[in-house]
């Protein structure tokens, strides 16, 4: 069971703090997404804590941010971009801080190739690329008490780019 305080990732949400935990009428975490403009609580049934995940430790982070170049970029799957983007969100929602760092990485890949050829990439491209980024910058942020801006601004010092466009 989580402790308030702590933080976790929801798979709608994203990276939500557990601010109290009410018993009745059945044990209920109150949950604090954090990044959004206007955050509201949430409640989600202690039962069903299987489907949240705690976030990544400091040092979990920052070994994810050194291993980034060894992450391997996707090549196109699906047979449409509808059904590309159902894969990749739910590889979001369910997968781990790593899976949408991956995501990130092949999005800007696949985007910067379409670019290449002076044609305009789907708009599907850009969704599930700002999707990814918000989830892994919100989780890498919290594993390193720092801010979204601070992290992307360790990538493009660490590898001459960031997470932005």
């Amino acid at each position: 069971m989580y402790e308030v305080g702590e933080y976790i990732v929801h798979p709608g949400q994203g990276v939500c703090r557990v601010e109290e935990i009410v018993d009745a009428p059945a044990a209920t975490y109150m949950l604090l997404p954090i990044g959004g403009r206007h955050p509201m609580k949430i409640s989600f049934p202690v039962a069903s804590e299987d489907r949240l995940r705690p976030v990544l430790t400091e040092q979990q982070a920052k070994d994810l941010i050194q291993d980034y170049p060894n992450l391997d970029v996707e090549e196109v799957s699906a047979k449409s971009n509808a059904l590309e983007e159902e894969r990749f969100r739910n590889e979001i929602r369910r997968g781990t801080c790593r899976d949408s760092v991956r995501i990130v990485k092949t999005f800007r890949k696949r985007i910067a190739e379409v670019r290449a050829t002076n044609k305009k990439p789907p708009v599907v491209y850009d969704r599930i690329l700002k999707l990814a980024r918000e989830r892994s910058l919100q989780e890498l942020a919290v594993a390193l008490n720092s801010t979204t801006d601070d992290v992307q601004a360790l990538f493009e010092q660490k590898y001459g780019e960031s997470f932005e466009d």
